[in-house]
């Protein structure tokens, strides 16, 4: 009897700790949704080859507050890694930034893709080749654009790069999150994607231009 009321003793206090775990993270929660609410949260688009390369400088920013990579700037609803890869849907590969303009601007965020990407390939980045790998800057308002036009002429006069700008800078479109495996790629498979980022040639190319 003295057994059976300590296990019944014991089962509550579990209960009542997991119901106020439970409130805690809910409570958590709808704070931090009412701050994302008070603040006025930006999207910026940018398309810069292989989207598993894209994602790790972002994540490292203060103001970025979420990123995902996916696919855009095509005729083909719901798209697949499969149908992006064999060039069959028109979308590039391309990472999407929820930003607090507050903490980083979006010329900020320009100027860290520029430093990610060879911007004088068309329709190629690196060891990939074709209009999904192409470089490009989707802008969701006229100040983005405007922003963006105004980089990518400050790069072209900066003499840093023998060719042309090639990176074009189009409307933002649906944008279509990739499949779940690709997102944070860096973190998931760090070896494999060491490995292909130095394979790609994209490592060298940033180390050379850029230094570490």
């Amino acid at each position: 009897m003295v057994i059976s009321l300590m296990r019944f003793i014991v089962i509550i206090l579990l209960s009542l700790i997991t119901l106020t775990q439970t409130y805690m993270v809910y409570a958590g929660n709808e704070s931090k949704g009412s701050n994302m609410d008070n603040n006025k949260i930006e999207k910026a688009v940018f398309a810069g080859g292989c989207f598993w390369c894209m994602q790790n400088p972002y994540d490292e920013l203060k103001g970025v507050v979420s990123t995902a990579v996916g696919y855009t700037g095509g005729n083909k609803d719901n798209p697949t890694y499969e149908g992006v890869c064999a060039g069959n849907t028109g979308h590039a590969e391309a990472i999407e930034i929820l930003y607090d303009p507050t903490q980083i601007s979006y010329a900020e965020l320009l100027n860290v893709f520029w430093r990610n990407i060879d911007p004088t390939t068309l329709n190629r980045q690196f060891a990939d080749a074709g209009t999904q790998y192409r470089t490009a800057i989707f802008y969701n308002s006229e100040e983005q654009k405007q922003s963006a036009e105004s980089s990518k002429q400050e790069m072209g006069r900066s003499g840093t790069y023998d060719d042309p700008i090639a990176t074009e800078i189009t409307p933002a479109s649906t944008f279509y999150k990739a499949e779940e495996y690709h997102q944070k790629y860096y973190e998931n498979c760090p070896l494999k994607y060491k490995m292909y980022k130095s394979g790609s040639g994209r490592e060298q190319y940033l180390e050379e231009m850029w230094g570490n």
